[in-house]
């Protein structure tokens, strides 16, 4: 009985993978915050649910659920919508969150102004934060709201947002940017915002004179972050979001200066789908490597053997729930190596052959272990790596060509002198010697 109630939940689990919107499941642990209402977000939890996803929520606080269960995650996902909490469960630490994204758990986090558990955690991805209680603040364009709540453009050079998205509204705290390159900017702030600890034009000048010296510059201008991700070399994906408001009804309903309708609403779909891996996701289905004119795989090569690699990549649709096959990357790679790089070569799609990628070429003049790499990183999509190894041997004692044409000068030496050798050999022994005869007649 025990065997078969497994058996069934593991049916359960694969089923329901099998049509989940994400590639890597449907279940969504929000914690959310007591002082939040969960109405107030009804327009974002209710898009996760139209397309399949199991929301449970619990506070900072709570026990139960557990995000893991003996260092297995219990979700395929977390949002942190709790971005003034203090303290949190035992379960959940900054060193917990970073094992849950080695175990492919994506998270959203949104941030705050206030100093809590999660900014330290952002410090972790090369984020760097301003001081606490400094929000962003932007007195243009001209506008009725309050300078900390700010229309900002959406870049259309994203690959993880829906083009022409019009600007967002945004209330919050912004963050540098580190050097790491798996960062991945979404929302940059203002040319003319900055950040500081008062919504008035008073330290104005400071500011400006600080930025001529590299000082509090830091947090003024379109270098801040507002909302930026994390793929992880796991691709397990973060996002860490300056406001939590972005993802409001408010937000979603209310107008630009202009009168026309925010992006809130799609701007916040966008980052989610991203994040829950629906979206730019892609996978190296198997690899294929033989010598021209065969089909199986040798055991090993021989220097300068004609050598075939193929690459079967696919892409998830999160429309069909299934991953078909992709051939939009253009600048794929091949690298054949030991140690370094005796080979990088270009792997292009087969026309005809959709998420096939051939190159055909020659094996080094080198014997030793070599490794087939790919290893492909593009800021938004999946990393794709690859690693196969084999051996790669001189040719055999009879392996070699019989005549070098570059050698004929040495052949026709050696067979001239041989030739030579044998004609005076047969002289000489063919000869008539008549001086010997002559003193054998006389001594007689």
């Amino acid at each position: 009985m025990r065997l078969l109630s497994s058996a069934f939940v593991a049916l359960l689990a694969f089923a329901r993978l099998s049509f989940a919107a994400s590639s890597s499941g449907d279940s969504v642990l929000v914690l959310l915050d007591t002082s939040l209402d969960r109405e107030n977000y009804s327009i974002f939890f209710g898009g996760l649910e139209k397309r399949g996803y199991s929301l449970t929520f619990r506070a900072p606080k709570d026990a139960s659920p557990a995000i893991t269960d003996y260092d297995v995650p219990n979700f395929d996902h977390v949002i942190f919508f709790s971005p003034e909490a203090k303290s949190y469960a035992q379960d959940i630490t900054p060193q917990s969150l970073v094992g849950l994204l080695s175990e492919k758990t994506n998270l959203l986090i949104a941030l705050s102004p206030k100093q809590t558990p999660l900014t330290s955690l952002a410090t972790e991805f090369s984020l760097i934060l301003p001081p606490p209680e400094t929000p962003l603040i932007s007195h243009h364009p001209a506008r009725s709201e309050r300078p900390t709540t700010i229309p900002v453009a959406v870049s259309s050079s994203s690959p993880l947002l829906t083009p022409g998205i019009p600007p967002v509204w945004f209330s919050g705290a912004p963050h540098a940017l580190g050097n790491n390159p798996m960062l991945v900017p979404i929302l940059r702030a203002p040319a003319e915002s900055f950040a500081a600890d008062s919504t008035d034009d008073t330290g104005a000048d400071g500011i400006v004179d600080a930025t001529e010296k590299g000082g509090e510059g830091l947090w003024a201008g379109s270098q801040m972050g507002l909302v930026t991700g994390f793929q992880t070399n796991v691709n397990s994906r973060v996002v860490f979001a300056g406001g939590i408001d972005l993802f409001s009804d408010e937000y979603a309903r209310k107008e630009l200066p202009s009168g026309t309708p925010s992006g809130n609403s799609q701007f916040a779909r966008d980052i989610a789908t991203w994040v829950f891996q629906e979206t730019l996701t892609l996978r190296i289905d198997s690899v294929e490597h033989h010598r021209v004119n065969q089909t199986e795989a040798p055991e090993m090569y021989t220097t300068n053997d004609e050598i075939v690699y193929t690459a079967h990549i696919s892409s998830y649709d999160s429309r069909t729930s299934t991953w078909k096959p992709y051939s939009g990357i253009g600048d794929l790679q091949l690298e054949f190596t030991m140690l370094d790089p005796h080979i990088r070569t270009s792997l292009p799609p087969v026309p005809g052959s959709p998420g096939t990628y051939q190159v055909q070429f020659r094996a080094p003049d080198r014997h030793g272990v070599f490794k087939f790499i790919l290893n492909w990183k593009r800021k938004g999509y999946s990393y794709l790596s690859s690693s196969t190894t084999v051996p790669v041997v001189p040719p055999r004692h009879d392996g070699y060509p019989r005549f070098l044409s570059a050698a004929w000068p040495y052949y026709t030496g050696a067979i001239s002198t041989s030739a030579g050798f044998f004609l005076f050999a047969a002289l000489w022994l063919a000869g008539d010697v008549k001086g010997e005869r002559k003193k054998v007649s006389k001594a007689e």
